[in-house]
């Protein structure tokens, strides 16, 4: 049985007596279950890590993009992999908001009204193309992924724990979508274009189908127990961030506010999940301590989506991403931060 880890920020914690209790190191099984998942999506060990990164970071995950080029089979894969419950949901345009949540029923036997859970209650949810929905479906996602409940009827449930959401959608120029809404988009850690695949990696997928060796997303077994995950995040939120960082984090959210081009700017709920998204890259790398890089790595799938832009700065042909990229290029890392290891923190 794995002992739940100790909250606390002592100096004296090495590496080696938080991963004491671990049969083997967690970068191990982390690096298992990035190989797995490489077996399903080819080519595409970035879009896996970001995702990675979330979930360790307890996160939601939107994927964005065209239809085929995997959105699904990624979602799937890492559900699999990850152990716990999984279920899906396929949003339409006639789907309630009480097909998500679940609702109250009558029970033949007892003639009472008793909770019927939805979809929504279990470890690990793919929603699939959730810009299908109405903003009114799409509405009922908005406790669940923050406040981790749900309300049904005045009365409060837990979902599951650990949860974590994957969405996929397709871009809002398809017919049949709606956009999701600022407070949900917001909702989401992390958000990826998954992207056409390069052609040597497709030609070997080709290959795979021919020979009949493709390894489809069901038949992945999980690499973490429910327990593990759980430690797993609890460790990485152990990771130590030098207060320079700090400041450099609110630097860019404020320069985003104060830009011309911005209409919505970073929100505190943005920042925080960058720094949970740091300290999942760092813990992913194996270090208890978050580096610059870190924040870097995880700015613009962790940032872009939630700012709003002018119609202006769409029309002069700026993303938001690009937007992200250039705030983050001029705002001054703190030399402190840049320096290196500070009063035996970094190591």
């Amino acid at each position: 049985m794995i002992t739940p880890p100790l909250f606390d920020n002592k100096e004296e914690n090495t590496n080696e007596e938080l991963t004491r209790h671990w049969p083997e190191p967690p970068q191990v099984l982390l690096n298992r279950l990035l190989h797995k998942v490489e077996s399903v999506m080819l080519g595409k060990q970035e879009m896996i890590r970001q995702t990675l990164i979330a979930l360790l970071a307890g996160g939601h995950v939107l994927l964005e993009d065209v239809p085929g080029v995997g959105k699904t089979m990624l979602a799937g894969a890492f559900a699999r992999t990850v152990g716990g419950e999984f279920k899906r949901i396929q949003f339409t345009s006639d789907m309630m908001p009480a097909d998500v949540v679940g609702g109250l029923v009558l029970e033949p036997r007892t003639n009472e009204l008793v909770y019927r859970p939805g979809p929504i209650m279990a470890n690990v949810v793919l929603a699939d193309e959730i810009n299908r929905a109405s903003p009114r479906t799409q509405s009922a996602l908005l406790e669940a992924m923050e406040e981790r409940s749900v309300t049904i009827e005045g009365k409060t449930r837990r979902l599951p724990v650990p949860f974590m959401l994957i969405a996929t959608q397709n871009p809002l120029s398809f017919e049949g979508t709606n956009g999701l809404p600022e407070a949900q988009l917001d909702r989401f850690m992390i958000r990826l274009s998954i992207g056409y695949p390069g052609a040597e990696f497709e030609r070997k997928m080709l290959e795979q189908y021919a020979d009949g060796k493709r390894v489809e997303p069901h038949r992945l077994r999980p690499v973490l127990a429910v327990q593990e995950w759980l430690q797993m995040q609890a460790e990485a939120r152990q990771g130590h961030v030098h207060p320079a960082l700090f400041r450099y984090m609110v630097d860019v959210a404020d320069a985003t506010r104060r830009s011309s081009d911005v209409v919505l700017g970073l929100s505190p709920r943005a920042l925080r999940d960058w720094l949970r998204a740091a300290q999942a890259s760092a813990y992913l790398e194996g270090r208890r301590y978050v580096i610059p890089d870190d924040l870097l790595a995880t700015s613009e799938a962790v940032l872009s989506h939630r700012l709003g832009l002018r119609g202006s700065a769409g029309f002069a042909g700026r993303s938001a991403a690009g937007l992200i990229r250039q705030v983050i290029r001029e705002t001054p890392m703190p030399k402190e931060a840049a320096a290196g290891p500070l009063k035996g923190k970094w190591k």
